[in-house]
């Protein structure tokens, strides 16, 4: 049941990758590209937890993985935020 379920979230993070790439190219703003990457690896992490199917999901290895790439879609936000705040003044 977990292969399954992990294989469903790499797809749907697929799904959401793609769709901020899109919108990336159409808009060059950061904050699509670094959502983009963000669920670009959550998606290869469930992919390779349905590959390997670990006996434990929260060895170092797979957690480091899953923060990096929240740390990539929050400094995304952040950065956003910074850009919009100094363009208004």
């Amino acid at each position: 049941m977990n292969q399954f379920l992990w294989g469903a979230l790499a797809a749907l993070s697929a799904v959401a990758a793609a769709f901020m790439w899109k919108f990336w190219r159409r808009t060059r703003e950061g904050l699509f590209r670094a959502m983009a990457l963000g669920f670009g690896i959550l998606g290869l992490h469930w992919l390779a937890l349905g590959i390997v199917n670990p006996t434990s999901e929260t060895r170092h290895g797979f957690y480091l993985v899953r923060f990096a790439a929240f740390a990539l879609i929050i400094a995304g936000v952040i950065g956003k935020n910074r850009q919009h705040s100094s363009g208004q003044d």
